[in-house]
């Protein structure tokens, strides 16, 4: 056991004084990263060490799991064979004007606390997250990925965590340094013992889709709907009987979809990272999230919330799809809180200690019953409901909500013969024609932040979604018998521009608009 410089203490009938071997630091200042929501900011843990009756005060709005790092950090140093100072202990999380959460400070607390009271004899030049077991064990914690991209950001390029958070550091391109226990980490700050830097773990191999659009019978329309959906990141809503497909063609969606690009890799892996999901093997994510909760889901699993905040399923389909299956089943105070996400392509959490933001571009599609018994309109079996329970049944989901929903399709029974057919679309020749409509779409949108038509602003809609005359005429009917409100002509014109792109045509023609029509029945 290395050997423990000699502290200070006093004894009835006896006091001693500081031995002067000791090299005592005035103030040690040791980087860590605090994280509210996916918001990031650097935190100078500053450290002193004065004479005075021995205390540890922690200041700088700490919350009360940094509070407790009070006796995580005293014992993790003494466990580790040094000595925790018997002196007035300050520890100062600048700036102080915003509250501090969670366990990720505790490793640069205990090596400022080294450093300032001379049993480390070098400043630590890198940024320190982890939390600390009182045997002197390091603990991984959430949200390592934003952190590191943080401070690499403002020139940090170092890293000190614990050794299942290096692979985060590390794809994020960071030098990560990972260890076991705070005594490996002194060791190496001190030189005793350098630890070679964390390689990059290699990416995750792809994962098989779920569903095949080959492996589903029929249903031609449905078809159509999800091609457009994943060309232009449109919502889709599937109504019919049960039985009828709507989960399959759901979970074939995927299968449509591009590849993650880098940045989409890093954002979706850094709401997963907060969330505590990242699989350390492979902290990057290759596939597209694809997230279905239950309809007993609460506002909080689906948008987020709690204290501290934690992102919601919206979220955790950042970049992805989200399933709802059973829509009519879900609350339908549940169901409204997904009417900021839908627009705005982020959730804000507001707390009494602050707000949280979480990007929250996903893919929503949803699947439901016509009615209550499921048969409405269904020529093979007869409807059992009574009609104010049809309407109670769709009154569940509110006209706000089903405005923001671009394609809204029908998905009947599939006769037999249909049943037996071998000749069917495979989803690779699809995604084919989707990987081409999304060039179309991003050459068209170069310079900006937007990916797809789902997301063309009103101003991109002037200038990229012209009709020709019969096209005109045909909208002009629409809006008039279907009464649509301003949002659901411009969604309209969206998947129109959308079927346009994957038609390979600049203009968009009355057929695109007769199409987007019929997806929104």
């Amino acid at each position: 056991m290395r050997d423990r410089a000699p502290i200070a203490t006093d004894v009835i009938g006896e006091s001693r004084s500081p031995t002067p071997e000791v090299k005592v630091r005035a103030v040690a200042r040791v980087w860590a990263c605090a994280l509210w929501g996916l918001e990031t900011a650097l935190v100078t843990v500053e450290v002193d060490v004065a004479n005075g009756l021995p205390a540890f005060v922690v200041v700088g709005l700490p919350d009360a799991a940094v509070q407790e790092a009070r006796e995580r950090v005293r014992a993790a140093i003494r466990n580790s064979g040094y000595e925790f100072p018997l002196r007035r202990v300050t520890v100062n999380l600048a700036p102080a004007e915003r509250r501090k959460e969670g366990t990720g400070f505790d490793l640069a607390i205990a090596l400022g606390i080294l450093r300032a009271s001379g049993q480390l004899a070098v400043d630590v030049e890198a940024l320190c997250l982890g939390e600390l077991a009182l045997d002197g064990a390091l603990r991984p914690v959430r949200g390592t990925m934003p952190r590191v991209r943080h401070a690499l950001a403002r020139g940090i390029a170092a890293a000190l965590l614990a050794s299942a958070n290096a692979g985060e550091a590390a794809a994020c391109g960071a030098d990560a340094y990972g260890f076991g226990s705070l005594r490996e980490a002194v060791d190496h700050v001190a030189g005793s013992a350098r630890v070679a830097p964390t390689v990059a773990p290699a990416p995750a191999p792809p994962e098989r889709p779920a569903v095949d659009l080959a492996d589903i019978a029929g249903q031609e329309t449905p078809k159509r709907a999800l091609e457009i959906a994943a060309a232009g990141a449109h919502s889709l809503l599937l109504v019919g009987p049960p039985g009828t497909g709507k989960t399959m063609l759901a979970r074939a969606l995927p299968s449509l979809l591009p590849p993650l690009d880098h940045d989409e890799a890093l954002a979706a892996s850094a709401v997963h990272s907060v969330a505590g999901l990242v699989d350390p093997r492979h902290p990057l994510l290759r596939s597209r999230p694809f997230r279905a909760p239950h309809h007993t889901a609460s506002p909080l699993a689906l948008v987020g919330g709690g204290s501290p905040p934690r992102p919601g399923e919206v979220s955790l389909a950042h970049c992805g799809v989200l399933f709802l299956d059973e829509l009519a089943e879900f609350s339908p105070s549940v169901l409204d809180t997904l009417r900021e996400p839908l627009e705005e392509r982020s959730i804000t959490i507001s707390r009494a200690g602050g707000a949280a933001t979480y990007p929250a571009r996903f893919l929503l599609v949803a699947a439901m019953n016509p009615c209550p018994c499921g048969h409405l309109g269904d020529p093979a079996v007869e409807c059992r409901c009574l009609p104010d329970a049809v309407e109670r049944y769709r009154g569940r989901l509110s006209g706000p909500l089903l405005d923001r929903i671009d394609l809204r399709v029908n998905v009947p029974r599939v006769p037999y013969e249909r049943l037996r057919d071998e000749g069917r679309e495979s989803s690779a020749t699809v995604r084919g024609r989707v990987l081409a409509a999304r060039e179309r779409m991003a050459a068209r949108l170069v310079g900006t932040a937007r990916r797809t038509n789902a997301e063309l602003t009103v101003a991109d809609i002037r200038r990229w979604c012209r009709v020709d005359d019969d096209g005109e005429t045909l909208l002009g009917a629409a809006i008039r018998e279907r009464r649509l409100s301003a949002r659901g002509y411009h969604r309209l014109l969206r998947v129109a521009r959308t079927v346009a792109d994957l038609a390979g045509s600049d203009q968009i023609r009355a057929d695109d608009v007769a199409v987007a029509l019929l997806m929104r029945a």
